[in-house]
């Protein structure tokens, strides 16, 4: 069922415009907020642009378009006044109409239909790697992605999370061999931290980095025996460290246990410390959702195979590629060395998330600069055949649903969706990529830490000026606890970095400002939160007050503000299907800012307690609650936590 106006407006004039017009190029009606609230709430624009199609002036298509459209039940009955100017059709709501639609609205659904059926969508978020912290690279990976995955869920979807880490190949190798040699020394590995496990990480990549030029250099110039002896010393100890390594790499492809258990004791460490970093910023990533590289290492021999014996790929240059179609670059799956690459493991994960999953959508909420990478597997992946989803004709052969004749050619098979959302980086105030002053990644702990503290100060400050308003009006005033202020202090805190990065098109890179995401006015994640607790506040004070409340009191739209935000509150559902479809959040986010300030001019220009009559205050109650429901649903949604009380 369609909620907003402009939705079903849009509906019917399209259908009066193939009525009218069949061999019009389209049926676009152009429905519009009308600009002067004298002329009507919208107005249809479609006539201009139909005119010449129709050999007819606008005016006569608009006498038109209004003997066929049918907008009983919905507007006030059009008439040859109606139309204005060159074309333009104004219409009128009829109030009952939004009361009407406003009640239809009001389930416990709030108007989301679930998509029929069973429907899987896998989301690929977060995106760390084994012996590291989650810093500010992994923040947009990781509450895009969240946020994404619940809205599909709100809109029916099951969803699957995957969160792809990095936890195989030679570097992991390197640190589970320093690791080794650590305990082979006495050292208690049990109690190391992932910050002790980074710098093991950043100790063993410099011990197999063999200084090769410096060495060549010095020989080429002939500086002396010593620079020499140096060299040759350094580059002795990194050509054994990193053979070291590779033996290590053997053993943990080999599954030798020893080696084993060491590689897992840090695959605990960094993973427990990704969900408690994931909690921090109310997201959903569990343990449960990792997939690592290593879930794929024993398939990839046989995928890459499979696919040079099927001529879905060739070697070239002594390297195998998959060719894909538009690109003149290859996908590259298998290096001259015989080494597999992270095209090879995305294309087992894409298999593994259609055929195994089921999923007809794979969502990958990956930085923005690995467009190309993406292209290029999800163009080798349609060509292997792995986008076909399980019980397709033909998806469980070889050939990947590829009909063997014509005689037997099935029905196009149902294919998975492939979609990168993509985004842009975090900048620092100086519009460079957000680093700490020395140059290093900021750790995401680190960053919470700073947004918590930073809204503590100003939470402060907040219950200073109630405390001094409560004063002046000779009113009470309940001191909140110091647990109380830290706890709206974390909820500010996230929900301000959590909604700054959100609310921007995802697409483009911002600048992240504490002091601008931390703000109480404007687009902000704490304006949003406040407005909800204005919301609520409504209802505790007309419990104080002895006020009865009447859920199913009806809705009655007279001042223009109550139709603004009735208006406004239609839209809901079509804005969630909208970010469903698009992948796109900061839809969601403009809509909230909207819905707020909506609420406001209503709140500050209607009585609600002290509305002139007990039907009117039931009226604009109901307002109310559907206001809360909505404003708590989408701030849900986003992943920011609820506070009843700032």
């Amino acid at each position: 069922m369609a909620y907003d106006p402009v939705q079903i407006l849009a509906e019917r004039f399209s259908a009066a415009i193939r009525a009218a017009f069949p061999a019009a190029p389209s049926t676009d009606p152009q429905i519009t907020a009308s600009r002067n609230p004298a002329f009507g709430d919208f107005q249809c624009n479609a006539a201009m642009s139909l005119a010449k199609a129709a050999g007819k002036p606008p005016r006569e298509v608009a006498k038109a378009l209004l003997q066929l459209v049918d907008l009983s039940g919905l507007a006030e009955p059009l008439t040859e006044a109606s139309i204005a100017g060159p074309g333009f059709i104004n219409i009128t709501l009829r109030r009952d109409a939004l009361a009407g639609l406003l009640d239809a609205l009001d389930t416990p659904a709030l108007g989301i239909e679930p998509i029929p059926g069973t429907h899987t969508v896998v989301v690929d978020l977060c995106g760390v790697n084994l012996a590291k912290q989650m810093h500010v690279g992994h923040l947009r990976a990781t509450i895009i992605g969240d946020s994404l995955a619940r809205i599909l869920e709100r809109l029916g979807y099951t969803v699957v999370r995957q969160n792809h880490v990095g936890d195989w190949g030679l570097p992991i190798a390197m640190v589970t061999d320093r690791l080794m040699q650590l305990a082979a020394g006495g050292e208690d590995i049990d109690r190391l931290d992932l910050d002790a496990l980074e710098r093991l990480y950043k100790d063993a990549k410099a011990e197999a980095d063999a200084d090769e030029r410096g060495l060549a250099a010095v020989r080429k110039f002939n500086l002396g025996p010593k620079a020499a002896a140096e060299l040759e010393e350094q580059v002795a100890g990194a050509s054994e460290a990193m053979a070291r390594a590779k033996r290590t790499l053997l053993k943990l492809q080999n599954h030798d246990p020893e080696t084993v258990r060491f590689w897992q004791r840090i695959v605990d460490v960094t993973m427990t410390e990704c969900v408690r970093t994931c909690a921090r910023l109310n997201t959903i990533v569990r343990l449960e959702d990792t997939a690592g590289e290593s879930s794929y290492a024993e398939e990839l021999a046989g995928l890459v195979a499979d696919l040079e014996r099927r001529g879905v790929a060739e070697i070239s240059e002594g390297a195998l590629v998959i060719r894909v179609p538009g690109f003149e670059e290859p996908c590259l799956i298998r290096k001259t060395d015989g080494a597999f690459l992270y095209a090879t493991t995305d294309l087992a994960g894409i298999r593994r998330r259609v055929r195994t999953f089921g999923a007809e959508r794979v969502v990958y909420a990956v930085d923005a600069r690995q467009a190309l990478h993406f292209k290029l597997v999800f163009g080798a992946a349609a060509k292997a055949g792995f986008t076909t989803r399980p019980g397709a004709a033909g998806a469980g052969d070889s050939m990947g649903g590829v009909a063997t004749s014509l005689a037997d050619k099935p029905p196009v098979p149902p294919i998975a969706t492939l979609e990168h959302a993509a985004f842009g980086m975090v900048l620092g105030e100086d519009n460079r990529p957000f680093k700490t002053r020395s140059g290093e990644n900021v750790k995401l702990s680190s960053l919470i830490d700073e947004a918590v503290e930073r809204a503590l100060v100003v939470v402060e400050q907040k219950i200073a000026e109630a405390r001094q308003t409560a004063a002046a009006h000779a009113r009470p005033f309940a001191e909140p606890s110091m647990e109380e202020k830290r706890n709206i202090a974390d909820a500010v805190g996230v929900a301000a970095v959590k909604y700054a990065d959100l609310s921007n098109d995802r697409i483009k890179d911002y600048v992240f400002s504490f002091d601008r995401m931390l703000a109480f006015e404007g687009n902000t994640g704490p304006y949003l939160l406040y407005a909800l607790v204005r919301v609520r506040q409504i209802f505790q004070r007309a419990q104080e007050q002895g006020v009865r409340i009447d859920p199913g009191a009806p809705v009655a739209i007279g001042a223009p503000q109550e139709k603004t935000l009735a208006l406004t509150l239609l839209r809901y559902p079509g804005t969630l299907r909208a970010v469903g479809t698009s992948l796109e959040p900061h839809r969601l986010c403009n809509y909230l800012y909207e819905l707020a300030q909506a609420y406001s001019t209503f709140y500050n220009e209607c009585h609600v307690l002290n509305a002139p009559d007990e039907p009117t205050r039931q009226s604009r109650l109901h307002l109310c609650r559907l206001v809360e429901r909505i404003m708590a649903d989408g701030l849900g949604l986003l992943g920011i936590r609820l506070l009843d009380r700032m």
